[in-house]
């Protein structure tokens, strides 16, 4: 009766976590995933150690295994988003970048300024420009970009490092079946060169 009662016993347990592993997949493919940040190309708002959490359902339900296939959509990227997609070169790396603009949106970036649809974007307290050094556009795209409109259901991102961030600037745009989520909350920062943990940056609200 007793080696029953065991046997029973960890069938139950067996049982218990392929549904806990089934319901983390299911989570992490559909709802929620977690990312560290690697780079400092989005300084100041994301260091480099945060570990953050990324809604994966806000832009629609996508099928696992198929080429950004929307099942169920909820709605799309907006200017001012903070998104993760699969990077156009090289789509097993992940990005994280700020939506700049969406399709139909023109692009120019003049000594470091930026223009959507021809008007100066101000009041974006989270841009960090961190050298004083203006690169002609013969020389590099970072500080002045030719006027360019963002194609249909394609997204111009940039980091909110301007000046050391590889972005759409060099590389071009994102296509939206290639976004995973919207990145919402810090969970987690570990500052690797002090040996310590950001208790200050976890729980913070990303915008």
């Amino acid at each position: 009766m007793a080696e029953k009662r065991q046997k029973s016993s960890l069938r139950e347990n067996i049982e218990a976590v392929i549904i806990a592993v089934i319901i983390a997949m299911f989570i992490r493919t559909f709802i929620i995933q977690a990312f560290k940040i690697p780079s400092g190309s989005m300084l100041e708002t994301l260091q480099i150690g945060d570990h953050i959490l990324v809604n994966k359902f806000i832009y629609g339900i996508k099928i696992p295994f198929t080429d950004g296939k929307v099942l169920v959509s909820v709605k799309d990227p907006k200017k001012g988003d903070i998104v993760v997609f699969k990077y156009p070169e090289d789509p097993s790396k992940d990005f994280i970048k700020r939506v700049i603009a969406t399709g139909g949106d023109t692009v120019q970036i003049i000594n470091k300024k930026l223009f959507v649809n021809d008007k100066p974007v101000n009041g974006q307290e989270y841009v960090s420009h961190k050298s004083s050094q203006i690169y002609s556009a013969m020389v590099s795209p970072r500080d002045n970009l030719r006027k360019i409109k963002v194609p249909e259901n394609r997204l111009f991102v940039m980091g909110d490092n301007r000046d050391n961030s590889h972005d759409s600037r060099f590389w071009g745009f994102v296509d939206l079946k290639a976004i995973k989520g919207q990145a919402f909350i810090i969970y987690w920062s570990w500052n690797k060169s002090e040996f310590g943990v950001r208790w200050s940056r976890i729980g913070d609200i990303l915008r």
